[in-house]
């Protein structure tokens, strides 16, 4: 049996740009991709704190030290620039594998700078 687990994640992430025009998914800065080891075209799940919205995309990368945190398509709806969001990515895993991975967290500041980062959820 396979489990859907906890991968990485970016929390507190601000959103710098939502562009409606463009299509489909989430631009992400490629240090902070690094840091959270998401892959371009991961599939992601967004959480607003803003205003509760929870959905779906995938990434694509933005330039290296701009961060970007940019919603593009329909997901430019669901956000506003400034807003806060969690960025989640999951993977699947036999058991014995979720028994050991540590999930990576990169916790960011109102610039989307890294101001923390820790394996684990304990």
């Amino acid at each position: 049996m396979n489990l859907t687990m906890l991968y990485s994640k970016l929390h507190r992430a601000t959103v710098t740009d939502a562009n409606l025009n463009y299509v489909g998914s989430i631009t992400i800065d490629e240090n902070l991709l690094d840091a959270a080891h998401m892959r371009v075209g991961q599939k992601i799940d967004i959480v607003n704190i803003n205003n509760g919205e929870r959905f779906s995309t995938y990434i694509i990368k933005g330039e290296r030290g701009k961060g970007d945190i940019c919603l593009n398509g329909a997901a430019a709806r669901k956000v506003h620039k400034g807003d806060k969001i969690i960025i989640i990515a999951y993977a699947s895993m036999s058991e014995e594998e979720a028994s050991v991975y540590q999930p990576k967290i990169v916790i960011l500041d109102d610039d989307n700078s890294i101001e923390q980062q820790f394996t684990g959820l304990e």
